[in-house]
């Protein structure tokens, strides 16, 4: 149970409330990117408690939690390096520490899977937890600085880089994200991502896929997962843009996060070895 605060801090973000974060000024908000008074109390109804207020250890937190998730948003909006951050948000070391040990810790994986129940409750579902999934592969151009096995050619699209392979509800909200080398066939990463999803959401039985990942793994998924795996096939006799069924759901997730960066080494369940920011 959290102490009973007493006073009036000038923020009501946890580091306020319990930590050092008071010592310092507020910076005044005027980003595109910063959250919204609104935004910012949706997050904060439900973020996880750090370790340090928890009792494992740590010392508490001296920077405003509000200001860390908008210097983060304002990097990935940017694209910029983390030491181009802006001298109004708190130091860039500060806020790269704050995203690591939050990853590291797995605690963005239950703020996103919390923000995802909410998402579901508020759209009409009757449970938050999804019945069904969609899933889907893009491939990705990697820069000069992307090397070893993270780096492959994706001889089908002509790209290379890596891959992102997600699982996504039938509302296209991320469930799974694996990230691979480009040169990785969706039929042995459908694999892995199944058995993500069996193991993180058990009440889902039904999984729809493209061609891609028609043939031994349906099969497979139906003997060791007992997933049924639907594959949705575009007609021969199609020609053009074309919507399919249950398909247009994950490529329109994927579509919205076209813009995104990857900050590596992490090994959350979201990641496959990076997070990935929307």
């Amino acid at each position: 149970m959290l102490p009973d605060v007493r006073f009036t801090a000038p923020c009501d973000c946890l580091a306020h409330l319990y930590g050092n974060a008071g010592d310092r000024p507020l910076r005044a908000r005027f980003y595109a990117t910063d959250m919204t008074e609104e935004e910012w109390q949706v997050i904060r109804r439900v973020m996880p408690l750090p370790a340090w207020l928890c009792g494992r250890g740590g010392n508490p937190e001296g920077y405003c939690h509000r200001e860390m998730f908008d210097a983060v948003r304002y990097l990935v909006s940017e694209g910029i390096k983390w030491r181009a951050m802006p001298a109004d948000f708190p130091p860039w070391g500060a806020v790269y520490a704050f995203a690591r040990r939050w990853q590291a810790e797995e605690l963005l994986d239950v703020l996103h899977d919390r923000l995802r129940e909410q998402v579901r409750l508020l759209e009409g579902r009757d449970d938050v937890e999804p019945t069904a999934a969609i899933v889907d592969s893009q491939s990705l151009r990697g820069a000069s600085t992307l090397t070893g096995e993270r780096r492959g050619y994706d001889g089908a699209k002509l790209v290379s880089g890596s891959k992102r392979h997600i699982a996504v509800d039938c509302l296209g909200l991320l469930l799974v994200v694996w990230v691979t080398a480009a040169d990785l066939q969706d039929r042995d990463a459908g694999v892995h991502l199944l058995r993500a999803v069996r193991r993180l959401f058990s009440r889902v039985r039904l999984v729809w896929a493209d061609s891609g990942y028609a043939g031994a793994l349906v099969d497979w998924a139906r003997e060791k997962l007992a997933l049924k795996v639907e594959v949705v096939r575009r007609g021969d006799d199609v020609s053009g843009f074309v919507v399919l069924p249950r398909r247009w759901v994950v490529e329109r997730t994927l579509c919205a996060t076209r813009r995104s960066v990857c900050i590596p080494g992490s090994a959350g369940r979201n990641s496959g070895g990076g997070f990935w920011a929307e």
